[in-house]
């Protein structure tokens, strides 16, 4: 098993990524803390996880929370590795963002990332650790209609590599994971015509799924991963690589 006997933490781990990781991770030997804001998925996927795992309501906008969500984590399994995944999306265009449409992605995607993986170095600094932020193909490209979102992610990716720095000597590595497009409920409700249009960015000629990522952030999350810090592993099917 290949984080057997670890404690994790992911946050927006109650659907979709988040979800499909702590099952994964759990498979794996591990204990994990789902941290998520909502209630029911939360509880739901703590039961079926029969005690490997636990629910902690969390908002990654307030230090506060993420900083007991983080005390309830080392009393329940320690903290040596965080997948930092929770994010929300808005799509408009820029000229019709509000003030308060551009700060709530900020402050999920960029500022709760941070909150969280400040928490994590702090409580990894005596023992070391593995951080996995959750970046996106929109850190590596603009896309029309997401300012806040490619934005954020865009910030995600460097905020890595300074966290990567800061961390190396404490024995805590930290690294971020870009998928391209995910097939979930969300994407399935879309008009036909633009997720076939999605589809075909994909040179593999399909999305990917959220178990494709969980496996991405378990290789990142465990120790065949040593010798790697500071790095943004692409999971995308190919849609940065170009057009053929």
């Amino acid at each position: 098993m290949r984080v057997a006997d670890k404690g994790m933490i992911v946050t927006g781990g109650a659907s979709g990524i988040g979800a499909a990781t702590v099952e994964r991770l759990v498979a794996e030997g591990a204990r994990v803390v789902i941290a998520d804001m909502n209630d029911s998925l939360g509880h739901s996927l703590e039961r079926k996880l029969e005690g490997r795992a636990r629910f902690v309501q969390t908002d990654v906008s307030r230090t506060d929370s993420v900083d007991a969500m983080f005390r309830e984590a080392e009393a329940f399994c320690g903290v040596d590795g965080v997948f930092n995944n929770a994010g929300i999306g808005h799509q408009a265009p820029a000229t019709d963002y509000t003030d308060e449409d551009w700060l709530r992605v900020i402050e999920i995607n960029l500022n709760g990332v941070f909150r969280v993986a400040r928490a994590a170095m702090r409580a990894m600094a005596s023992s070391g650790g593995s951080i996995v932020n959750c970046a996106s193909i929109l850190g590596h490209v603009g896309q029309s209609q997401t300012a806040a979102y490619t934005a954020a992610k865009g910030g995600v990716l460097n905020l890595t590599k300074t966290l990567a720095l800061e961390g190396a000597a404490a024995g805590i590595r930290v690294n971020s994971l870009s998928p391209g497009y995910i097939a979930t409920p969300l994407l399935e409700n879309l008009d036909p015509q633009l997720l076939e249009f999605l589809t075909s960015l994909h040179p593999v000629g399909r999305l990917g799924s959220s178990q494709e990522i969980a496996n991405a952030a378990l290789f990142l999350l465990s120790d065949e991963a040593s010798f790697i810090t500071g790095t943004d592993l692409l999971v995308d099917g190919g849609f940065t690589a170009g057009k053929s």
